[in-house]
């Protein structure tokens, strides 16, 4: 009796056309990944970090989703601040550029801690230093390294891989 499992090519386990992926659904997708990393890291913070709590599983996939609006926001703020800068001559207008948008990057975590706070109470409660400020950039923190890994191993995943053949006859 032969028992040795025969062996499945991988290609065999592949749809047999994919179409591409529209820049929606990457948008989608990218937000969806970075979204579940963050909930991966605050849900890792409340269980290793007596700095961090959050009542239930719920509330947390709630608040990754806000704290991932906020941070998209406030990086848009910062690049715009940035860019209002940027043309400017002068080593004072250098100095506002930087200085500015070090204000909304620093200032972003008191927003961001409220709006926390108005949007769940004390079901969410980062704790310690300047009122919870600083566990909460460390979380921030934490969660932007996480996702800039898991970009950078999709790409370098990306570069050593063969595209998958696109039927475009469906």
């Amino acid at each position: 009796m032969n028992t040795a499992s025969p062996s499945i090519p991988s290609d065999a386990l592949m749809p047999a056309s994919a179409e591409a992926p529209t820049n929606r659904q990457r948008l989608f997708v990218r937000y969806l990944m970075a979204t579940l990393i963050d909930l991966l890291v605050l849900n890792l913070f409340v269980e290793y970090w007596d700095k961090v709590s959050i009542d239930n599983f719920t509330t947390s996939l709630l608040a990754a989703i806000l704290l991932q609006v906020l941070l998209k926001l406030t990086i848009a703020l910062e690049h715009w601040v940035m860019a209002f800068f940027k043309g400017r001559p002068g080593g004072f207008m250098t100095f506002l550029k930087f200085f500015s948008a070090w204000v909304v990057l620093f200032g972003s975590k008191f927003v961001i801690l409220e709006a926390l706070t108005l949007a769940f109470g004390e079901k969410v409660r980062f704790e310690g230093i300047w009122h919870g400020i600083v566990p909460l950039i460390i979380v921030i923190i934490v969660m932007l390294v996480a996702e800039e890994a898991i970009v950078r191993l999709y790409r370098r995943l990306g570069e050593s891989g063969e595209a998958v053949p696109v039927d475009a006859s469906r």
